[in-house]
Parts: structure tokens; C-alpha cells; sequence
């Protein structure tokens, strides 16, 4: 019985996680940086045998739980610290049920997130996508999320828009703090989503 409750408590601290890190190759399931179908398949036995170092860590749980305990501790790069002087910049390991590929190279690094989703292409945990949504512009590449981005860009550059915004937030912020109580309990949270959707009601 004590065995069945570890496993259901480690099953939970994995389901309910939402720490993330880079990533740049999976070599499974691709969940975070995966690679193109046009380069898949003609490199696949290649990237077989140039793996970097590293360990897999326990079956299923990887190093997942040591990751999630340096996360939370006083040095949370602890655990990329350690790897990184044991097996180099770059090297394998194993996080949230996924066969990974870690790098801290800032060349390396550079070369995937400017790739354009043509040798890579950005993805992340279930969790987080479906915290997310499908039309998150986190999950959107290409040369349509090169359009989004200078649209919204092109939107906040605005003198007018940034002097209008951080006067109706500060009005806001100041009115809610004048309603607060010390009986009732502020949840931040909700102050916040309340703020951004004044504020975009109120952008003409």
C-alpha cells in the first residue's frame, strides 16, 4: 500500500509540474524543440550515434525529480550546473517522461531559436499547451508567427496606446487598492486579469 501511494504521489509532482527548461532534441517524442519531417528522416541513424554524454536517469521517471528539487531549492541551477561540469555544455537527460537533450552552449543555442521551424520546430509539455490553448502565439511558427509578432508590435509601439494603457492600469490598480479590506483575502491572480481586461475594454 505504501509502494502504490509513492508512486501515485510521483505520478502527481510529474502531472502537476510546469517548470520548464530548454530543451533543443527529443529523442523520442518530440515535446520540445523537434525536428522537421525534412530532415528527420535522412539524419535519423546519424543523430543515433552523435548523442552527447549524459544519463537517462530511473525508467520512466528520468531525472525528473531532481530536476523539480533544484527548482524549488535555494539554487535551482544546480541541477545544469552539475551536468554541464560532468558531461560538457551540451548532454542528454531525461525530464518529464521525455528523452531529452539539454544545451547551455549560447552559440548553440543562438543557431536552434533562429532556425526559423525549418530544422527545428518549438513545441512544450502537454500541461503547458493546454494551459495555454491550441491559438497560443507560443504554439504558432513560421512566417505566421513572424506576422503576429510584428502586428502586436507594431501595436504597443504606439506613443498614444502606451500613455493610455499605463494611465487606465494605474487608475485601476489604485482603485481596487482603495476597495481592499484587511478581512477579506486579495487574490492577486484575479486582480491582475481584471486589470488587463479594463484596460483592453478601454483601448479606442
Amino acid at each position: 500500500m505504501d509502494s502504490l501511494l509513492w508512486i501515485l504521489f510521483v505520478i502527481a509532482v510529474l502531472l502537476s509540474s510546469t517548470t520548464t527548461i530548454i530543451i533543443l532534441y527529443n529523442r523520442s517524442r518530440f515535446t520540445s524543440l523537434r525536428s522537421s519531417p525534412s530532415t528527420r528522416s535522412s539524419s535519423s541513424s546519424y543523430r543515433s550515434s552523435q548523442l552527447p554524454s549524459g544519463t537517462l536517469g530511473w525508467p520512466f521517471l528520468g531525472e525528473t525529480l531532481e530536476f523539480i528539487s533544484c527548482a524549488y531549492s535555494d539554487r535551482p541551477e544546480s541541477f545544469v550546473d552539475k551536468r554541464r561540469c560532468m558531461h560538457g555544455k551540451v548532454f542528454k537527460s531525461h525530464i518529464f517522461g521525455t528523452p531529452t537533450i539539454v544545451s547551455t552552449d549560447a552559440e548553440l543555442s543562438k543557431i536552434v531559436l533562429q532556425s526559423d521551424a525549418k530544422a527545428f520546430v518549438p513545441s512544450y509539455p502537454k500541461s503547458l499547451t493546454e494551459l495555454m490553448g491550441k491559438s497560443s502565439i507560443l504554439l504558432i511558427n513560421g512566417s505566421l508567427q513572424r506576422r503576429i509578432h510584428g502586428l502586436i508590435g507594431a501595436f504597443f509601439k504606439s506613443p498614444h496606446l502606451k500613455a493610455q494603457i499605463t494611465r487606465d492600469m494605474q487608475n485601476y490598480v489604485q482603485k481596487s487598492m482603495e476597495s481592499w479590506t484587511d478581512e477579506q483575502p486579495i487574490y492577486i491572480q484575479d486582480e491582475k486579469k481584471y486589470c488587463l481586461s479594463s484596460t483592453c475594454q478601454g483601448i479606442d
